[in-house]
């Protein structure tokens, strides 16, 4: 059963489960494959809202979607099981190793980057982990745009003061994480999530930056071919933990209290964008994932879609989203461009009409 919980101090509305859903499959080595009619939704008016998808997306169409509703799978395009790389979404990648650290007890939001990594301390020594998961912190890095975001510079604004989506302060952000958890992120996430959750081996890898102070460094943003390389069917794993609250087949890989934080908006709508791609993140972004918050206007980010929505992004219309109101999960995957978060909307207008 799904119940709204209290408004976050953002005032923004969560959704969640308060007790076990019996109805709520988990996948062994495949999903289990379902008519969309099993799991109540109506199979031609899901044609409907994906044939208007293919139509206003870019080559790859809806070959690599794949809809999942309690845990089962309802519809998968015929490419669904191709790798490839998925750009940003990697950065909600990076965010769930912070969340795994902290569940460890190994730092907190609060923890100061400067702590774990020393050559921080002259540019940045109040940037603290809350500050990079949320875009805030004005890190700048030193040739990020040639793979080397790894040496501070002059900071771009007083972390906590502005929000800038930027790829070198996520890069860094990871090789922080990578100091705290003394491995190299992408084991961790192997470790603790990938494998229990059932990830095909061959159906994802994380690109790294090579070995820096001994250590191997995961991408943290995506950038440059060094974040996560995964299947649509993979990502959908990822997706369905996030819906459940960390909770895979009753074993909790993830606290319930981080994926209610990670998920919920956690930049308030007022605070200032720095840069031209950042102007859509206040209001709407919360610990590496994208909320469905009203934003700086009053308008959410997918009107037609539940307020619960939340979505990993990445370049090239690759996008993950979680749907708690619907029990949920909507991956589509492609390397073809990117389109507006109204044709989004749209799309979230048609399917919500397939659901009963």
């Amino acid at each position: 059963m799904w119940m709204k919980a209290e408004a976050d101090i953002l005032g923004t509305e969560r959704f969640f489960r308060t007790e076990a859903d019996a109805s709520m499959a988990f996948p062994g080595s495949l999903w289990e494959e379902v008519s969309p009619e099993t799991q109540n939704v109506h199979s031609g008016r899901l044609e409907k809202a994906l044939s208007y998808l293919a139509r206003k997306t870019g080559k790859d169409r809806v070959s690599e979607v794949v809809v999942i509703r309690n845990g089962r799978l309802i519809w998968k395009g015929d490419r669904s099981a191709v790798r490839h790389s998925v750009w940003s979404c990697t950065k909600s990648f990076a965010g769930t190793v912070l969340g795994l650290l902290i569940d460890q007890g190994k730092c907190s939001l609060d923890s100061l980057a400067k702590d774990y990594l020393p050559e921080l301390a002259p540019e940045y020594p109040a940037v603290s982990l809350r500050h990079f998961t949320t875009m805030t912190s004005g890190y700048d890095g030193g040739g990020d745009q040639s793979g080397k975001p790894f040496t501070p510079t002059e900071p771009l604004f007083a972390p906590g003061t502005q929000f800038r989506y930027w790829d070198s302060a996520m890069n860094q952000f990871l090789h922080v994480l990578t100091r705290i958890a003394g491995e190299p992120s992408g084991d961790l996430f192997r470790r603790s999530i990938a494998d229990p959750v059932g990830f095909d081996p061959d159906g994802w890898v994380w690109g790294n930056f090579g070995a820096i102070g001994g250590v191997l460094i995961n991408g943290g943003a995506g950038n440059k071919g060094k974040g996560i390389d995964i299947s649509a069917l993979e990502m959908a794993r990822f997706g369905h933990l996030f819906l459940n609250r960390g909770c895979w087949a009753g074993r909790q890989l993830l606290s319930a209290k981080w994926v209610d934080l990670a998920t919920a908006t956690q930049v308030p709508a007022s605070v200032p964008c720095s840069g031209k791609r950042s102007s859509d993140g206040p209001g709407r972004y919360g610990f590496n994932w994208w909320t469905n918050g009203p934003g700086r206007y009053g308008r959410r980010r997918w009107p037609s879609a539940p307020p619960g929505t939340y979505a990993a992004k990445g370049f090239n219309n690759n996008r993950c989203f979680v749907i708690p109101e619907w029990n949920m999960v909507f991956v589509r995957l492609g390397q073809d461009g990117n389109v507006t978060e109204r044709i989004y909307d749209v799309f979230f207008k048609l399917l919500r009409k397939c659901v009963f």
